[in-house]
C-alpha cells in the first residue's frame, strides 16, 4: 500500500485575484480644431487687400458679349477674420475672379500634438505556486502532514506577438512638420486611433462672397437705379469649397433613461417560475394585454404562426398534469443516480397551481408555399412563435404574474388530448398566475441543477472562437482559463485541520481521506466543502500516427467502434459510471472515422488523428492550441450544466505510445523506463515501441519549457484535450480526478503551463504503466487506488470518485467531540 507521506498538494496559499494589466486604451484623437494655415519657411503670404470701412458700392456693367463679367453691385458689411491659406508651393496659385475685401487674419497659434505617454505592455505570467504552512500555535501542523512537495516549474507564458512598426509621419506640403507623437502601444492595437493623431492637411478656406448678405440701410450709399438683368446663378469664385452637403436627419430617439431601466428591468427579472402561485383569478383586461404583446412578436416574413389556446379548465389541467407526471418518470430513469437525486427534489410544472394554462403553437403552412424568409430554412415557423412566447413572458412579469414553462409532455399525445389539429407544432405549454415573490435567481440555478454562463463564454467577434466583448479586444481562451487559476484558500485550509481535529475520531485516523478532504476546502474557500456530485466523466477520443509503426496488434478502426460502444452504454467505463452515478460524455477531437451524430457525443474533432511523429510534428501547434481549448470548453459545459466534480477518460488506439513520449520528456527519464506494453503487447512488439519513442525523441528534441511545442510534437490530440480539461476545472475550481498513464501524462503538460492546477487534481489511481509512477511521482500526487488497472476510458477515476465524494461527506456528517458530548483524550 501507499505509504502516507505520498505529495498531495497541501497548503497553497490563496493570494487573491492575480494583477492583471489594465487593458491598453485605445489612444483617443485630439479634438477636431479647423485646418490652422502655417506659413512654410521659403514663402511669403502674399498682402490681402483689407476693407477697414464699408466699401462703396461698385457700378454693376451690363450684360453683353464681354471677354469677362464686370462685378455685380453689392453692398458690403464687415466679416468675421477668417484665415487665409496659402496655396501649395509646388501648384500655381489661383486667378481672383475679383477683388473681394477680407477682413485681416488674426495670427493663430499652432496646435499643440498631444504626446501619449509610453506604456510598456509585458506578458502575464502565471503566478507560481506557494506553499504555505498552516501550523498551529506550537508550530505543530494542525492536520497530517502532507508529505513532501517536488519542485515545481516556472509557469509557462506564452511568446509575445511581434509589434508592427509605426508608420512615419508623411510630410505636407506648404505646412509645417509638425513632430508625430511617440508611437505607444496603443498606437499598434489601434492603428486608425494612431492617425487620427496627425492634422489633416490643410485646404484652402472659401472666402465668403459679401454680395449674398443684405447691406444695411444706413450704410448702403447711393447708387443709380440698376437695370433689369436676367435672373442668373452667381458664379463662385475659382478655387472655392463646393458647399456642404446638409446633415443627415438624427437616428430615431431611443427611450429615456427610466424607460430603459424598465425595459431592462423586466428582463432581468424575468423568471421561470414553479413554486409559490397564488390562486388569485387573473383578470380578463390583464389576460389580454399579455396576449397582445405575444402577438406583437415579430416573425419572419411577417407569417405570425403562433395561436395561443387558453385553459382555465380544471378538469383539461388535470389530464395535462397526468400527462407531464407520465414523462416526468420517464425522464427520470434516463438519469444517473446522482442527478436522478438531485431531480427528485425538483418541482417542473405548477399546472394545477395556477388558474391559467396556455398553449403556443406554431403552424408551419401560415403564409402559403411561399413565405418570405422560409425558403431555406422552414424551421422559422416555431422559432417566430418562441418570439411569441419571450413577448408574453416579458408582459406577464410587468403584470405582476410569474410563468412556468413545462416541457415534460409527449407532443403528439398532447394533441390528441387538446383536439389540436395534426399539423401543428407545441412550441410552449405555460402555467400563468400570481405568485408570492419572484426568486433573485433563477430556481434552477439556486437548487444547485446549473449554472449561468458568463456573457464573455458566448460572443464572438466576426468568427466562431474569437471571443471578444463589444469594445474589448479579442481575448484567448487559454490565456484567460490560467488568469482564473488560483491556488488553494489558506483560511479554509485552516479551517478544515482544525474542525478534522474536533471530529469524533483519533486525529488522522482517516489517513489520505483527511488530506482530500482538506484540499477539498482550499479548493471550494469553503469548510466544510460541497459534496463533489453529481460528477462527469469526459471521454476524448483521437486516433494517432504512429499507429502505422506497428506498436500494438489492435486495428486502428478500434477506436472508432469503441466510441460507439460508449454511446450505447456497453463499456466498463459505462458500468462503473451507473454504479458511482456519474455520467459518461464522450468527445470526439481527433477519431480518424467519420462518427454520426449521437446522443452523449460532443462533436470537437480537431482533425481526423494525428501525423505519424516518427516522420515529423504529430500536429501543428494551432491544433494543439485548438485542442486544448475544446478541453477547457468541456470543463465549462460539465461544471454549468451543474457538475461538480470532472474525471478524466481516453480512448485511442497506441496511445500509451505518446503518453511514454510525453512523459519521458517532462521526467527526464529514459523511454525503457516509462514505456509500458498497453493492452498487452508481447516483448517484440514492446522493443519496437521503445525504439519509435525513442526515435521521436531524438528527431524532435521537444523542450519542456515549451510545453505546448512538446504536445505538437509527440501528443495525441486527446491528450492536448485533457491538458485544457484539466485546467479548465482548476480555473473553475472543480476537483478534477485524474484516471491513468495518458491523463498523468497530459498533468505533465498542465503543471508545465500552470504549476498551481494540481491543486484541483486527485490521483484516482496508479497504472500498472511503468511511465504512470514515474509521473505521479513528478506530479507529488499519491493515488487513492492501486489496482494494477490499465485500461483507462476513466475506469480508475470512477472508482475513486466514491472515495473523494466521502472525504467531504464526512466534513458535513461527522460530530465533533462538543457537540456530541464525547470527551476528549
Amino acid at each position: 500500500m501507499p505509504g502516507q507521506t505520498g505529495g498531495v498538494v497541501r497548503s497553497l496559499a490563496d493570494r487573491g485575484p492575480a494583477p492583471v494589466p489594465a487593458p491598453a486604451a485605445a489612444a483617443q484623437p485630439a479634438p477636431f480644431q479647423a485646418p490652422v494655415a502655417v506659413p512654410a519657411p521659403a514663402m511669403e503670404p502674399q498682402p490681402v487687400a483689407v476693407s477697414a470701412a464699408t466699401p462703396e458700392p461698385v457700378a454693376a456693367p451690363v450684360p453683353a458679349q464681354a471677354p469677362a463679367p464686370a462685378p455685380v453691385p453689392v453692398a458690403v458689411v464687415p466679416v468675421e477674420p477668417v484665415a487665409v491659406v496659402e496655396p501649395p508651393a509646388e501648384q500655381a496659385a489661383p486667378p481672383p475672379a475679383a477683388a473681394v475685401p477680407v477682413a485681416e487674419p488674426a495670427p493663430v497659434a499652432e496646435a499643440p500634438v498631444a504626446e501619449a505617454p509610453p506604456i510598456a505592455v509585458q506578458p502575464q505570467p502565471v503566478a507560481v505556486a506557494e506553499y504555505l504552512d498552516v501550523t498551529g500555535p506550537g508550530g505543530e501542523l494542525p492536520g497530517p502532514q502532507l508529505g513532501h512537495i517536488p519542485p515545481q516549474p516556472q509557469p509557462w507564458t506564452p511568446a509575445p506577438a511581434p509589434v508592427p512598426e509605426a508608420e512615419p509621419a508623411v510630410a505636407r506640403p506648404a505646412t509645417q512638420a509638425v513632430p508625430p507623437a511617440e508611437p505607444t502601444p496603443e498606437d499598434h492595437a489601434a492603428p486608425a486611433a494612431a492617425e487620427a493623431a496627425v492634422p489633416p492637411e490643410p485646404e484652402p478656406v472659401a472666402v465668403p462672397q459679401p454680395a449674398q448678405e443684405p447691406a444695411p440701410a444706413e450704410a448702403a450709399a447711393p447708387a443709380p437705379e440698376p437695370q433689369p438683368q436676367p435672373a442668373q446663378e452667381p458664379e463662385p469664385a475659382p478655387g472655392a469649397e463646393a458647399q456642404e452637403p446638409a446633415p443627415e436627419a438624427p437616428p430615431a430617439a431611443p427611450f429615456d433613461d427610466d424607460a430603459r431601466e424598465a425595459v431592462h428591468r423586466v428582463m432581468r427579472e424575468r423568471r421561470d417560475i414553479r413554486n409559490g402561485f397564488r390562486p388569485d383569478p387573473v383578470p380578463h383586461e390583464v389576460l389580454l394585454r399579455v396576449l397582445e404583446a405575444a402577438h406583437t412578436a415579430p416573425s419572419v416574413g411577417h407569417s405570425q404562426p403562433w395561436d395561443f389556446v387558453v385553459i382555465r379548465s380544471e378538469d383539461t389541467r388535470r389530464r395535462m398534469h397526468e400527462l407531464a407526471g407520465r414523462q416526468r418518470e420517464a425522464y427520470a430513469q434516463s438519469l444517473p443516480k446522482a442527478r436522478a437525486k438531485q431531480f427528485k427534489e425538483l418541482k417542473v410544472e405548477a399546472i394545477l397551481d395556477t388558474p391559467v394554462n396556455i398553449v403556443v403553437t406554431a403552424d408551419p403552412t401560415r403564409g402559403g408555399r411561399h413565405t418570405l424568409g422560409r425558403h431555406t430554412q422552414p424551421q422559422m415557423a416555431p422559432y417566430s412563435s418562441a418570439l411569441a412566447v419571450e413577448n408574453l413572458w416579458l408582459a406577464a412579469r410587468a403584470e405582476g404574474l410569474g410563468v412556468g414553462w413545462v416541457s415534460f409532455f409527449d407532443e403528439r399525445e398532447l394533441c390528441r388530448e387538446l383536439e389540436l389539429p395534426e399539423h401543428l407544432d407545441i412550441v410552449a405549454y405555460l402555467c400563468v398566475g400570481y405568485v408570492d415573490e419572484f426568486p433573485a435567481e433563477p430556481e434552477l440555478v439556486e437548487s444547485g441543477w446549473s449554472q449561468r454562463r458568463p456573457l464573455s463564454w458566448v460572443v464572438h467577434e466576426e468568427s466562431y472562437g474569437r471571443r471578444a466583448l463589444p469594445g474589448e479586444d479579442p481575448h484567448d481562451l487559454l490565456l484567460e482559463t490560467l488568469d482564473a487559476i488560483r491556488p488553494l484558500d489558506a483560511k479554509a485550509l485552516g479551517e478544515a485541520w482544525e474542525r478534522q481535529k474536533r471530529m469524533t475520531k483519533p486525529a488522522g485516523s482517516l489517513g489520505m481521506l483527511e488530506i482530500i478532504s482538506a484540499q477539498l476546502c482550499g479548493l471550494s474557500r469553503k469548510c466544510p466543502p460541497p459534496v463533489p456530485e453529481p460528477a462527469a466523466v469526459a471521454i476524448f477520443a483521437g486516433d494517432h500516427g504512429v499507429h502505422g509503426q506497428g506498436v500494438t496488434p489492435w486495428p486502428q478502426e478500434v477506436t472508432g467502434q469503441m466510441v460507439a460502444n460508449f454511446l450505447a452504454g456497453g463499456a466498463v467505463c459505462n458500468a462503473f459510471a451507473a454504479q458511482v452515478g456519474a455520467e459518461v460524455c464522450v468527445v470526439d477531437v481527433g477519431v480518424a472515422a467519420d462518427l454520426p451524430a449521437a446522443p452523449g457525443l460532443l462533436p470537437r474533432k480537431v482533425r481526423a488523428g494525428t501525423a505519424d511523429f516518427t516522420a515529423g510534428p504529430a500536429m501543428t501547434r494551432e491544433e494543439a492550441l485548438k485542442a486544448i481549448e475544446a478541453g477547457i470548453e468541456t470543463a465549462r459545459d460539465l461544471v454549468a450544466a451543474g457538475n461538480k466534480a470532472l474525471l478524466t477518460g481516453e480512448m485511442g488506439i497506441a496511445n500509451t505510445t505518446a503518453s511514454a513520449a510525453l512523459i519521458s520528456v517532462f521526467t527526464d527519464t529514459d523511454p525503457l523506463d516509462v514505456t509500458g506494453r498497453g493492452t498487452g503487447i508481447n516483448d517484440e512488439t514492446h522493443a519496437r515501441k521503445v525504439e519509435v519513442v525513442r526515435h521521436a525523441l531524438e528527431l524532435h528534441r521537444p523542450d519542456p519549457a515549451d510545453p505546448v511545442g512538446v504536445l505538437a510534437a509527440v501528443g495525441g490530440l486527446e491528450h492536448a484535450a485533457l491538458v485544457g480539461f484539466i485546467l479548465g476545472g482548476a480555473s473553475l475550481r472543480t476537483p478534477v480526478i485524474l484516471d491513468g498513464v495518458s491523463a498523468g501524462a497530459a498533468a505533465l503538460v498542465a503543471r508545465a503551463i500552470a504549476p498551481e492546477a494540481l491543486a484541483a487534481c486527485v490521483a484516482g489511481h496508479r497504472s500498472a504503466e511503468p511511465g504512470h509512477t514515474a509521473a505521479l511521482t513528478k506530479l507529488g500526487l499519491r493515488p487513492l487506488i492501486d489496482l494494477d488497472l490499465r485500461l483507462g476510458e476513466g475506469t480508475g477515476a470512477l472508482l475513486a470518485l466514491p472515495l473523494v465524494q466521502s472525504a467531504a461527506r464526512a466534513m458535513h456528517e461527522v460530530a465533533t467531540f462538543d457537540a456530541a458530548g464525547v470527551t476528549e483524550k
